[in-house]
Parts: C-alpha cells; structure tokens; sequence
C-alpha cells in the first residue's frame, strides 16, 4: 500500500466516493437519532449514560464503518470468487461480532447472540452475494459464528475489564474493516464504477441505531442483567 494509494482510497483523489465521506454521513445520521432520543426520553432514564452510553457510542461507531462498506460493493455486479467470498466472510463475521458483543454486554448471551446473528447474517449475505451462492452461504457461516461468539465474549470477560476488551475488540475490527474496504478498492480502482449516493447509508445507519437502543433500553434481558 502506497501513501498515493491510500489517499485516494480515503476520498482524496474521489470525493463523490469518499469512503470517509460516507463514514462521516453514517456518523452524523447515528448521533443525530441518538441525541433527538437521549433529550426527549432516554436522559429521563437513571444512570443510563454509566450503564449504556458506553457499549452505545462504540456500537455506532462500529455501524459507521460496516455500512460504507456496502456502498463501496453495490456498484459491482460481480467480484473474482475469492474476492467476493472474502467480503462475505468479513462483513458477515466482524458486523455479527461487535453486535451480539454489545448487545450481550447489557442484555445477556441470549438476546446478544439473536440480534448478532441477524445482522451478521444480513450483512454477510448482503456482501457475498456479490459472488453468487459461495459468497452467501461465506457470508451466513460467518455471520451465524460471529453473532454467538461476540455474545459469548461479552459474557465471558463480565466481570473482568468488560469495556477495556471492548475498547480491544472494536480497534481491531476497525482495522480489518478498513482493510476489506481497501482490498475493495485494489480490485475495483480499474473498472468504471457509477456514482453512489448515501441514502442507503443513512438508512440502515437510522434503522441499526434505533434499533440498538430499543434493544438495549427496553428490550428483554437475561436474569443475569435483571
């Protein structure tokens, strides 16, 4: 990787496909649903910022690198075998992941592992399917694996530095996402691409957010968590 490189995949030499750009959307769509709720319900809640502000602010973090990356996937039809299986794997594994370890970090394995598995597996074929049939049937495996361990995770490391293993677990996903969306970039810099739009972005980032927090807030919760 080249320092011109890089640039340009950050959005320098692109701003139309910014990857940062998109971040960005995803992050100022995310906090924006979290503010309007927090002044409105949430700050009525009791120690909701001790309890909840902190496994909240790393999962949106996490949604505003997750969701770029299908922008970048969607104007391609088709990736090699490998490429798509490999975006399948990643989407799937480390959004299933940070999902059910948040989750299951104030609700419990259970429900952490349900909602984990959902957007593992929603994000994981979403992304394979770029390939066809392999990169769907990649990105469900990972998806469903990564869903029950980020649950299991939580659960495991409870009672011992809980949120400095959170802060551990989203700097390395952090990293891997930026590099699957980099690997999307090396293979795609060469073909012509159409531009994109961040509607879809700012969507699924409104509809993840909300939906954390209902979980979170007022979802069930294991009796280890009561």
């Amino acid at each position: 990787m080249t320092l011109k490189e890089f640039n340009q995949f950050m959005g320098k030499g692109d701003s139309g496909n910014s990857f940062l750009k998109s971040v960005f959307i995803s992050l100022v769509v995310s906090f924006s649903v979290f503010l309007i709720l927090y002044f409105s319900k949430l700050k009525e809640i009791e120690n909701f910022i001790p309890k909840y502000g902190f496994y909240l602010f790393l999962a949106i973090l996490s949604y505003s690198l997750i969701i770029p990356s299908l922008k970048h996937i969607r104007p391609y039809k088709e990736f090699p075998c490998m490429g798509g299986m490999m975006v399948g794997m990643t989407l799937g594994m480390i959004s299933g992941f940070l999902a059910g370890f948040f989750i299951g970090a104030t609700n419990g394995i259970f429900w952490g592992n349900v909602f984990g598995i959902m957007v593992g597996i929603l994000f994981g074929v979403w992304g394979g399917k770029c390939c066809g049939i392999m990169g769907v049937m990649e990105g469900m495996m990972s998806g469903f694996m990564g869903g029950l361990m980020g649950a299991m995770t939580a659960l495991m490391v409870f009672n011992d530095n809980l949120k400095a293993m959170s802060i551990i677990i989203f700097v390395i996903s952090c990293v891997i996402i930026i590099g699957l969306n980099f690997m999307i970039y090396k293979e795609t810099k060469s073909e012509t691409r159409n531009h994109e739009d961040n509607l879809l972005n700012a969507i699924l980032s409104f509809i993840l957010t909300t939906l954390t927090i209902w979980i979170m807030i007022y979802g069930p919760r294991s009796a280890l968590l009561q």
